[in-house]
């Protein structure tokens, strides 16, 4: 956080609807006070906008603020009364409602109190640096810039940093700067141009998507189905993300596409909304904030939406289909590691069809898009995953299905070929040690990062490959290190993924790095894999797996060289295991961290309940308190939304473990780190430790008995419980003293006796094919 005193120590933000509270909570998260201002209250004795502003922060899920604590370094005011505040602040935001008189109003009278120096951006995600300014002096224009955040601000990365005709450079370096260091963003240098640049692709993609699917009969969850996962693109899809987003939302912004993009843009052949939409948005279904969208959640379960084909506007509910076979085709593919959309592309099938004509248009709008609001397929590549959590942007995306297909793709879909994608080269290409992109004027240049940064899916082709398999790599690194991904389905582990942290183990060079730039760092440990061996009653094979888990685990954590976790996003049951023997963490901000296996029915065994147990020991320096305090944390399945909260767990320890908040400069702290440690490293001793005291069980029962009573808990919670109970405290006339093996052995057999019974085989079948856990 030093970098923060070189640059914007006051900052304001203007407007305190859900992107400006965003941006301040974000501020805030980054450790720095800010100030939130927006109108005053009609009736002068209720709350302000921005006090209720940071009431909704408070309470928001996905939560805005790294913790409760946060929303005290956000001070509210209002326009009426503290805009005179401002007159020595470093950085005004405003992000008030789009209307431009509104935006023009509000900077003269900024600009008749801020000091000279004072830089001002809007938040603007569609009028022109040209329009907002054209009744501005130069000195304020060379202080102004767009700084347009994605929402939700704390979890989308991408930051489009707009340019005027008179922004001055070091204004925009200095905020390009902060906004990557401090506030964790990815940052791309935009033209003034009409949409920018993530909204204009993003949208566009969105809107082919829902259009292509009505036009063709698909049903809403197949479409999500095959233009989610198998694209490389959230599992929302289209019409999830439009239910996630809100379909009223999306409206408005489609219309202020319309609105702002030339008569010719192919954007207005889709930029139209469909009678479907309309009626949605007039009886209130509205997306997830409504009464539901195009999908419906209740206690049943999630539902989706069926045209009747006799009238297209008499709508029922139906369960999900199961996923379509093109979807299982490409999801094999990808296990495999193959290209999934050569599965699609190649597939003649109604749906190959569909998925074909999606990924035509939005190659050659991209095609479009590029030689004239950019000349880099890097910064359109980035947008879209940086701002919409693609895997690959359109032009990596390219390069992997080849010209040869590319433009069968176009020809199928009746479409001209942009002049920007006649090219007889990919767009990327790599040396030994560089990753380079083919940039419309200047030819190959090198793959831009920010110095410090550092993105596994780009500059993995440069790395040598040790050994990998379908679940996970081990890489040769800087200074003989080993850097170890997972790859599989949401990175769960499997014993492919053992296999290869055991060969890192047996080969750890000068130390090891456990990183993976994908949305999460692992969500456990493969549950389809598990469920698969109890219904075959496997208990061999389970144990076979358990028992290698744990003794990689625990080599990793004795290895006479550093090894260093690096998580972002869900690392929780084995994924957390995997980290929890780490020596220390480099951890993103929006890392969640837990152990979860008891709302399945299962206990961690992997080192879970171990490693939790240990370290409650080492807060309390009392068995039989970090027993109770080890049980109700695994029992209840507790996680932690940021390190911050996790530390009250003690999942992260902050007295070794560190949070950064960009993503992409999670890997060089890491080496950093590393080789720190490295320069006095010694292993840590193998613990002793001791069973609490047989009572404590007595009081464990108690407590979930009288829950069972009283309809709290269900009996298999209790019996869930008391396997947990058993790992950490010792029977009667036991003998309490245990060693870490000890520990591991009870771990494994409690695991294997919970999996033996018919309500955790119910828990986790629920779980995969409904997405909830039945509670039996």
């Amino acid at each position: 956080m030093n970098t923060a005193k070189k640059h914007f120590q006051k900052i304001a933000v203007i407007g305190a609807g859900t992107m400006g509270s965003g941006i301040a909570a974000q501020i805030a998260n980054a450790g720095l006070n800010v100030m939130l201002i927006d109108l005053a209250p009609e009736d002068k004795k209720a709350a302000s906008p921005a006090e209720l502003a940071i009431k909704r922060l408070i309470k928001s899920d996905p939560p805005q603020l790294v913790s409760k604590l946060v929303s005290n370094q956000i001070e509210t005011g209002t326009i009426e009364d503290d805009l005179e505040k401002l007159s020595d602040f470093d950085w005004i935001i405003e992000a008030v409602v789009e209307r431009i008189d509104i935006k023009k109003s509000l900077y003269e009278r900024l600009n008749q109190i801020i000091k000279s120096d004072c830089v001002v951006t809007s938040n603007t995600s569609s009028i022109p640096i040209t329009l907002l300014m054209e009744d501005m002096a130069v000195a304020f224009q060379e202080r102004f810039a767009i700084t347009h955040y994605f929402n939700p601000v704390r979890y989308m990365r991408l930051l489009e940093l707009v340019v005027g005709e008179h922004t001055r450079g070091d204004v925009i370096d200095k905020l390009a700067e902060f906004n990557d260091v401090i506030l964790g963003k990815g940052v791309i240098r935009c033209k003034d141009t009409p949409g920018f640049l993530g909204n204009r692709l993003g949208v566009y993609a969105m809107q082919v998507g829902l259009h292509e699917a009505l036009k063709r009969n698909i049903p809403f969850d197949d479409a999500d189905a095959i233009l989610g996962r198998p694209m490389g693109i959230p599992k929302t899809g289209v019409f999830g993300l439009y239910d996630l987003i809100g379909i009223d939302l999306m409206s408005d912004v489609v219309a202020s596409m319309r609105q702002i993009l030339p008569e010719n843009d192919d954007f207005h052949n889709v930029g139209t909304d469909p009678e479907l939409i309309t009626s949605l948005i007039k009886s209130g279904y509205t997306g997830q904030k409504g009464l539901g969208g195009f999908y419906i959640e209740n206690e049943k379960g999630r539902k989706v939406r069926e045209l009747s084909k006799e009238d297209s506007q008499f709508i029922n509910w139906r369960d999900i289909n199961q996923t379509p076979e093109l979807a299982e085709k490409a999801a094999k593919a990808q296990s495999e590691r193959e290209e999934a959309l050569l599965v699609l592309v190649r597939d003649n099938s109604e749906y190959g069809k569909f998925a074909c004509s999606v990924l035509a248009h939005i190659f050659c709008y991209a095609g479009q898009l590029l030689g004239t609001i950019t000349n880099n397929p890097q910064d359109i590549d980035d947008a879209m995953k940086l701002g919409f959590n693609w895997q690959r942007g359109p032009f990596e995306m390219i390069d992997a299905i080849g010209q040869k297909n590319l433009y069968k793709l176009i020809s199928d879909a009746g479409l001209p070929i942009p002049s920007a994608l006649k090219f007889d080269k990919p767009f990327y290409e790599l040396d030994e040690t560089r990753v380079f992109v083919l940039d419309a004027v200047k030819g190959y240049i090198p793959v831009s990062l920010p110095e410090g940064s550092f993105r596994l899916q780009i500059l993995r082709r440069t790395l040598p490959v040790l050994v990998e398999n379908n679940d996970a790599t081990c890489y040769a690194v800087e200074d003989n290190m080993r850097l170890v991904e997972f790859h599989s389905k949401a990175n769960a582990l499997r014993p492919g993924t053992v296999d290869i942290l055991d060969y890192a183990s047996k080969n750890p060079g000068n130390g090891i790095i456990i990183h993976n730039d994908a949305q999460h760092f692992s969500a456990g440990v493969d549950l389809n894999y598990f469920r698969l061996l109890i219904e075959n009653k496997n208990w061999q094979e389970i144990d076979r797996f358990l028992g290698k888990f744990q003794q990689v685990v625990s080599k990793l954590k004795y290895l006479p060289v550093p090894v260093v976790g690096v998580p972002s996003g869900l690392a929780i049951g084995g994924g957390f295991e995997v980290l929890a023997h780490c020596d220390a963490l480099i951890a993103h901000t929006n890392s969640t961290f837990g152990l979860v296996e008891a709302g399945v029915g299962l206990l961690p065994a992997g080192g879970g309940v171990k490693q939790s147990y240990l370290r409650w020991f080492e807060k309390t320096n009392d068995w039989d308190e970090a027993a109770w305090q080890c049980w109700m944390q695994i029992g209840y399945g507790r996680i932690g939304t940021s390190p911050d909260i996790s530390s009250r767990y003690h999942y992260f320890l902050p007295d070794r473990d560190l949070q950064v908040m960009n993503k992409d400069r999670l890997y060089e702290q890491a080496c950093s780190l590393n080789a720190s440690l490295q320069k006095t490293y010694m292993p840590p001793k193998k613990p002793r430790f001791k069973l609490a005291n047989p009572q404590i069980r007595k009081k464990m029962h108690n407590f979930m008995q009288k829950g069972v009573e009283e309809g709290i808990f269900t009996p298999h919670n209790l019996t869930t419980a008391m396997a947990i109970a058993d790992v950490v405290v010792a029977k009667e006339e036991e003998n309490q003293s245990a060693s870490e093996q000890d520990i591991f052995d009870r771990e494994r057999s409690n695991f294997i006796n919970l999996a033996k019974t018919p309500q955790t085989l119910s828990r986790i079948s629920s779980l995969l094919d409904s997405g909830i856990a039945e509670q039996n």
